[in-house]
């Protein structure tokens, strides 16, 4: 399954409070703003545990555990798209080896604009092969956004606000830009992250979050 993300080209930024490297430089703090999205597992979608019988959540019902691991990515960029690939391994236990066994396990992965708004969310599957006697598996997963480069391009009117020279002395000097609702707004209507997880159900995720 692949969703899809690319570099877009760097805004200098002389404030502090975007993502981004930063530089001392006279007068200020250089920063450089990406249109890469960043590369995260929510909290809570990194494991999942099956049980056998499914309807139990005792630690002797526990039939395979899971876990994303090894989350690495690449940015690229053309004309058009952003376009954000993650790469991750899955690696699982099971309590009965005496069979050689398929695993399926769901992934999904989401385009997340501004820290909160889904703007496109895919599911896929990683599978894991157990021989005969192991306790231990691992599969690969890949997963792919595409992000118009438009959408994540800051208007002109908020890069010249950001950009500018701020000299000591003067009266906005030590403002932060991004205290102004417009600057902010922009900036994180531009900025979108990568988010990959186990598509898990309610009774899975609620025993990730009070195990």
């Amino acid at each position: 399954m692949r969703l899809a993300l690319v570099p877009l080209a760097l805004v200098a930024l002389t404030l502090a409070g975007c993502g981004g490297d930063r530089q001392l430089v006279p007068g200020g703090v250089y920063l450089k703003r990406t249109g890469c999205p960043q590369v995260a597992i929510p909290g809570a979608t990194g494991d999942i545990t099956l049980f056998d019988p499914a309807g139990s959540i005792a630690a002797s019902a526990i039939d395979v555990s899971a876990t994303i691991t090894n989350l690495r990515s690449t940015c690229t960029q053309d004309a058009q798209y952003v376009v954000s690939t993650a790469t991750f391994d899955v690696v699982a236990t099971r309590r009965d080896v005496a069979q050689p066994r398929q695993v399926v396990l769901p992934f999904y992965s989401a385009a997340v604009q501004g820290g909160a708004a889904i703007a496109a969310k895919r599911v896929g599957a990683v599978a894991l092969d157990f021989a005969a006697g192991s306790y231990r598996a691992q599969g690969r997963g890949q997963a792919t956004i595409r992000v118009a480069r438009s959408a994540v391009t800051l208007p002109a009117d908020v890069v010249r606000e950001l950009t500018r020279e701020r000299k000591p002395g003067d009266a906005d000097a030590a403002i932060d830009p991004l205290s102004d609702p417009k600057i902010r707004d922009a900036v994180a209507r531009s900025t979108f992250e990568h988010l990959v997880g186990f598509q898990l159900s309610e009774q899975q995720l609620r025993y990730n979050a009070t195990r």
